[in-house]
């Protein structure tokens, strides 16, 4: 018999929205989690392709080794260029976006043969990514922007670059009308697990 798809679910918001948050919330529910962002940071110091690629774009500075011989790469050089010039962005998203939807894919193919039913994929850009377009239903986190910025700051990030990162992504409003849900991330964390909650509770009833 072959072998049943996973509900696709896409997670998705902006920075300091809470999309993390509520992806731990839903792993802990059931929820299968594959985290883009994270494997596109791995792509970056471990893909010889891409390392190839991050070198061209930006220079063989934006790499060094530590004491142990392990590549680092600068991500706040990186991030300092990409956050003011839209076309380098562009570029090291063709780069990586194509090789995380690869891992996406054999992700995809494991739960199939382990029997999950629903599989979430965390990414800040899912929409710019065009990686909604494999997706069955798309959740999209929302605070009000002061908040998210003072939650951007909060995790180390100065003012102006959070402020940088927030105009290069989509405009919350955008992602809104575009999600199947909505979840409201303003309150205290037992306001946002209701909502999520109610969130899987629907998605349960998508796979039953």
């Amino acid at each position: 018999m072959k072998a049943r798809l996973p509900l696709l679910v896409g997670v998705t918001g902006g920075i300091g929205s809470g999309k993390s948050t509520v992806c731990a919330m839903l792993a802990e529910m059931g929820c299968e989690l594959f985290e883009a962002d994270r494997i596109a940071k791995e792509l970056q110091v471990e893909d010889p392709e891409v390392i190839r690629g991050i070198e061209k774009l930006f220079g063989p500075d934006v790499y060094s080794r530590d004491a142990s011989g392990k590549l680092l790469i600068d991500r706040k050089a990186i991030a300092a260029i990409v956050f003011s010039e839209p076309e380098k962005l562009a570029a090291l998203n063709r780069l990586i976006h194509p090789k995380v939807r690869e891992a996406f894919v054999n992700e995809v193919k494991r739960c199939a043969r382990e029997g999950k039913r629903i599989l979430c994929k965390e990414a800040a850009i899912l929409f710019e990514a065009g990686a909604d377009r494999d997706l069955d239903r798309i959740i999209v986190v929302a605070a009000n922007d002061g908040l998210r910025l003072a939650r951007a700051v909060a995790r180390g990030l100065a003012c102006e670059e959070a402020r940088k990162r927030m105009q290069a992504q989509w405009p919350q409003e955008k992602l809104v009308e575009r999600a199947h849900y909505v979840i409201f991330n303003d309150g205290t964390l037992d306001e946002l697990r209701s909502q999520v909650e109610q969130v899987y509770q629907s998605l349960l009833t998508v796979v039953e």
